[in-house]
């Protein structure tokens, strides 16, 4: 006798969690929080980041920022080039969660996911470039060479971009990474689900743990917290909202750190997509230090 009544399959669905020294812990706080595309229907649970979560990113992005700026320039190009290589690889995937999370078509969203590849590529092959670009032997009177040359700024926080999900956090994360920067990273608020995306092709690639750490969250809570915290040298404040910019700059003098800005007064309506503006070496520039060394001349 056969069954004719026929189970439905019930979707696995996708658990989402922070990316913190390599690995996928949960927030300490427990707490979470429902995304919702544009149109408002429910997407997933995201986890609610807590200050202890970028307590800790912040403590593990410092302990693999040593190791990291000690890379060679072509390694590190090596290593961005590795995850633009593993994000083409599951451009479906990618794409499908960006055209949920900012409502674009199938198409917009697949070219958002091509771009993001093709700027990690771009960004890959400045790696080996920027001492030549940014360091120079200065002129002297007298019997010293004087070198000027490019170093890594420490740890960065980047606040990623909320209109853009995908494309805008690569877009400002890989210019950090790239010049031998670790990163703590708190995605888009609202659309925060392909960040999550690609903190597991971060995880499978040759990225080392702790040099870029994803947080979900609140911003209200997190942006004051992450521009205040003594260990973290400069910001990337593109994502910040207006009513928080202010709160960020005067956390962030506190310890002198380096706030780099959007061109206007936010980034809501930046161009994500335009080669010009987007990727440019100035951004790589602005998380570095250039530092002189004088060294007298040999007889």
């Amino acid at each position: 006798m056969t069954d004719d009544l026929t189970t439905e399959r019930i979707e696995v669905r996708k658990t989402y969690k922070l990316y913190i020294g390599g690995q996928f812990p949960r927030s300490e706080s427990g707490r979470s929080y429902v995304v919702r595309s544009p149109d408002g229907t429910p997407l997933a649970n995201a986890v609610r980041g807590s200050r202890k979560d970028v307590r800790d990113a912040v403590r593990i992005a410092r302990g693999a920022a040593a190791g990291w700026a000690a890379k060679t320039a072509m390694n590190r190009g090596q290593v961005l080039y590795r995850v633009a290589e593993l994000l083409e690889g599951r451009m479906g995937q990618a794409a499908d969660e960006v055209a949920r999370a900012e409502g674009l078509a199938a198409k917009d969203a697949r070219e958002q996911v091509e771009r993001s590849v093709d700027r990690l590529v771009w960004y890959a092959g400045w790696a080996d470039k920027l001492s030549q670009v940014l360091g120079t032997v200065n002129p002297v009177g007298a019997s010293y060479f004087d070198f000027s040359f490019p170093e890594p700024t420490g740890v960065v926080g980047v606040i990623a971009p909320e209109s853009s999900s995908l494309l805008g956090l690569v877009s400002r994360l890989a210019p950090v990474v790239v010049g031998g920067n670790t990163a703590v990273v708190l995605t888009s608020e609202t659309r925060p689900l392909p960040a999550i995306t690609l903190s597991e092709i971060l995880a499978t690639s040759d990225v080392p743990g702790g040099v870029i750490n994803i947080i979900s969250g609140r911003r209200v809570e997190l942006v004051p917290w992450l521009a205040g915290h003594m260990d973290v040298n400069a910001i990337d404040a593109f994502g910040v909202p207006d009513d928080l910019r202010v709160k960020l700059e005067q956390a962030a003098v506190e310890n002198m750190k380096r706030v780099a800005r959007p061109p206007r007064a936010g980034a809501g309506d930046f161009d994500w997509l335009d080669d010009t503006r987007a990727q440019r070496p100035e951004w790589i520039a602005a998380f570095l230090e250039i530092k002189t060394v004088w060294h007298p001349i040999g007889m």
